[in-house]
């Protein structure tokens, strides 16, 4: 998710978080300066939604305009490998050894 909180505020002519927190008091929503500047500077983890209600009331916005979706990203390293296997394409399927069983030994 793209968090737009900044691009919300803007558009109501908000840009600072002062201004903001001020914004949130009108509405009934008493934050303190820190999670303002919390919510202000970055994309938050999680988000109360009676929070979120106040935040869309204070700015006369949607949530549609505070979030925005985005493609869930691959990371390279975690992508899955393909190989054919009969003809067929899929996922690397494990392989059981030819030697037998692993024996553990004792150490020395």
């Amino acid at each position: 998710m793209k968090w737009n909180l900044r691009w919300a505020a803007a558009k109501r002519d908000i840009w600072r978080p002062v201004d903001l927190q001020a914004a949130f008091a009108t509405v009934g929503f008493t934050p303190s300066l820190s999670k303002v500047a919390a919510l202000w500077g970055g994309t938050p983890v999680t988000v109360r939604l009676d929070d979120l209600d106040k935040i869309c009331a204070a700015l006369q916005c949607t949530v549609a305009d505070l979030m925005e979706a985005e493609p869930v990203a691959t990371a390279a390293g975690h992508e899955e490998q393909e190989r054919a296997v009969g003809g067929e394409t899929g996922p690397v399927r494990p392989m059981p050894r030819k030697e037998g069983p692993r024996r553990l030994m004792p150490p020395n």
